[in-house]
């Protein structure tokens, strides 16, 4: 079986662990090592290294500069979901993305996250985990659950509007009610102007 494009990257990383490398040789490295097993090159393996750095197994030190260590990643790998727990997770949730519905049949990533972050006291409890697509875990990511999930319905409530779906624009103007009432994330504008 050939390796994987994450594979091959951290293979990098790791024959050259606390050096500050560009991703530009590590890329054309990844690249040819792919094309001897795979008829195609690999696909944008520049994101993957920056989903890496996103997992916690690169430093980044600067944009397109990043570093492997070694002893970090061992303290970062204690708080990430066993692979047996991940494998729960995905499927207890039929591999698909809790928010969307999608995942690997409809060709889109997924990973296991915490609802509760590791940084909040969250564990790597089964109960702690969601499947999300990559999309809405960087979303979670950048966003608290509730303004992720607020920005979510506002996306629903548009497309709700141009189908004519009164239905779930009646939906949606009840959920946009129960963040007013109860004072969570005013800041993100209701997309009806209420």
């Amino acid at each position: 079986m050939s390796k994987s494009i994450s594979d091959l990257i951290m293979e990098y990383f790791q024959k050259h662990p606390k050096k500050d490398l560009k991703h530009g040789p590590i890329v054309d490295w990844v690249t040819e090592q792919y094309l001897k097993e795979n008829p195609e090159p690999p696909r944008d393996p520049w994101r993957a290294i920056r989903k890496l750095h996103q997992e916690g197994k690169l430093i980044k030190i600067k944009k397109g500069v990043y570093r492997y260590d070694p002893d970090q990643v061992e303290k970062v790998e204690l708080f990430d979901f066993h692979p047996e727990i991940k494998e729960e997770i995905f499927k207890r949730d039929n591999y698909k993305c809790v928010v969307c519905g999608r995942g690997s049949k409809d060709g889109v990533e997924i990973c296991a996250d915490h609802i509760k972050p590791k940084d909040k006291g969250g564990d790597n409890s089964i109960d702690n985990g969601q499947t999300l697509c990559m999309e809405h875990n960087l979303m979670k990511k950048n966003y608290s659950q509730s303004e992720a999930g607020k920005r979510y319905f506002i996306k629903i409530y548009k497309q709700s509007i141009a189908n004519d779906d009164d239905k779930m624009v009646e939906f949606c103007n009840d959920v946009f009610d129960i963040y007013d009432k109860h004072r969570i994330n005013g800041h993100i504008k209701r997309p009806n102007g209420k």
